[in-house]
């Protein structure tokens, strides 16, 4: 999914914890789009706004400059996936869906990915 922009090196969209966010975002909205209509505007768009302020984040953070703002931005980031888990987790226990392995899955991918990211930078993720 990587997706290359000429004339550009060491952007956000270089960063694999970046392309795996993405891919998880898209993954809950097209698991979100089959949630009951009601819901729409109650956890479908709860979750739908924790999944892609992870990448937006990790984006941001990355344009920022220093890797102190951008641990920031990544502690942003790995709220909002503690968020999307939280939110996941609900919407099985509320009937609303009973794939969430590969979404809860591929978060704890990310958890990992985005703390290690943490660490290298010199910030704390205890």
């Amino acid at each position: 999914m990587k997706v290359k922009v000429e004339g550009r090196r060491n952007s956000y969209r270089d960063l694999l914890v970046w392309q795996k966010s993405m891919i998880l975002a898209k993954e809950v909205y097209l698991l979100s789009g089959n949630f009951p209509k009601e819901e729409m505007y109650g956890l479908t768009s709860q979750i739908r706004r924790s999944a892609i302020s992870v990448p937006s984040n990790i984006a941001e953070g990355r344009g920022r400059g220093g890797d102190r703002e951008f641990v920031r931005f990544l502690q942003i980031a790995l709220g909002s996936l503690y968020e999307l888990q939280t939110q996941m987790e609900l919407a099985q226990q509320l009937g609303l869906t009973e794939n969430i392995e590969s979404v809860i899955g591929l978060s704890y991918e990310l958890e990992k990915m985005i703390n290690s990211l943490i660490t290298s930078k010199g910030g704390r993720n205890g």
